[in-house]
């Protein structure tokens, strides 16, 4: 039986399919040469499921950190608990102004063809209000991502996933831990609820959530020890014994901005002259390069911003994220 890694040898052999390919095989080269993968995720992946497959890669070891969007990061949990519940508009771009009323005052809210019913934001709001406000009270201070663990870590949970576990990318990530950063989390349903629950007096500080610029840092200091550069400090080395790690950006926006810039924030503001460039990129994106627009940047332009260094592996594949993704990561995995 033929597998998707062999059809993809076999047939994507020019173009934007010759890419993908080569995306995917840089990737598992750098993997057993001993580098670490960051993947980023912009756009509705977990609401397109990405979890299925991208739970599997982060289970075998090909997945090391994670910076998302809020939406991706709450997302993937919405599905767990609540896929079946889930409206799926076949024909969507067909849908009126009135039609999208109509899902409103049903308690939808619309993704593309997918509708998330609003019943499962306040469940799992009603489960993060009880984390933060017991945080706030005994001054403890987390991440976005760490606080969704702590539901997660919720024995009582377990009998409202509408999925299988093996689904959800976060759990993965909580089963693996690694680490999950979600730049920009204020504006997600999860975000917004924080702000009304600080507004109203049930969570008693905002500082309970790190901020933006702590989730830098600690990047920062994560991409020092994942990359092999502080064992090359620490064994007075000259370069690496291994590859820095590796960048696998899905679509575009601040998730992707976000990580990709704690390596020109150690070389050019922490003057940290020695210190590695990204090992490997690659991003899916259907943006073009025009009008300024960042996410369509080619690879090469992040060399003048001390991203990627001249023979740094670089892969752009425009296309439809949900898509190509799959298929680079069946292709890791070996379907």
């Amino acid at each position: 039986m033929s597998t998707v890694r062999a059809f993809m040898d076999r047939h994507f052999l020019h173009f934007n399919s010759r890419e993908v390919v080569d995306a995917a095989k840089a990737y598992e080269a750098h993997i057993q040469s001993g580098g670490k993968m960051m993947v980023t995720l912009a756009g509705a992946m977990s609401t397109a499921r990405i979890g299925r497959i991208l739970g599997r890669l982060i289970r075998k070891g090909y997945v090391h950190a994670i910076s998302c969007t809020g939406a991706n990061l709450e997302e993937d949990v919405f599905n767990l608990l609540a896929a079946n519940d889930y409206k799926i508009i076949q024909d969507w771009r067909a849908l009126r102004a009135e039609d999208e009323k109509a899902l409103y005052d049903q308690g939808y809210n619309r993704v593309t063809d997918t509708c998330i019913p609003e019943t499962i934001m306040r469940h799992l709001e009603e489960r993060l209000i009880d984390v933060w406000s017991k945080a706030a009270k005994s001054g403890e201070r987390k991440f976005e991502s760490e606080f969704l663990f702590d539901v997660l870590s919720d024995a009582s949970l377990e009998q409202h996933y509408q999925i299988p576990k093996d689904d959800s990318w976060m759990l993965a990530a909580k089963e693996m831990g690694i680490p999950v950063y979600s730049p920009g989390w204020e504006d997600s349903t999860t975000g917004n609820m924080f702000a009304a629950a600080c507004w109203r007096g049930d969570v008693s500080t905002h500082t309970v959530v790190k901020t933006g610029t702590e989730q830098m840092e600690h990047l920062m200091r994560w991409y020092l020890d994942a990359s092999g550069y502080n064992a090359m400090k620490k064994n007075g080395a000259s370069k690496l014994e291994k590859p820095s790690v590796g960048f696998f950006q899905i679509g575009g926006g601040i998730a992707g901005d976000f990580a990709i810039c704690a390596v020109p924030a150690m070389i050019q503001d922490l003057e940290m002259e020695d210190c590695p460039f990204w090992g490997y990129f690659a991003q899916i994106s259907d943006a073009v390069t025009s009008y300024g627009g960042y996410s369509g940047a080619v690879p090469n332009e992040k060399i003048t911003w001390g991203k990627l260094e001249v023979d740094t592996p670089k892969f752009m594949i425009q296309s439809d994220a949900t898509i190509v993704a799959p298929l680079i990561f069946a292709y890791l995995l070996g379907e």
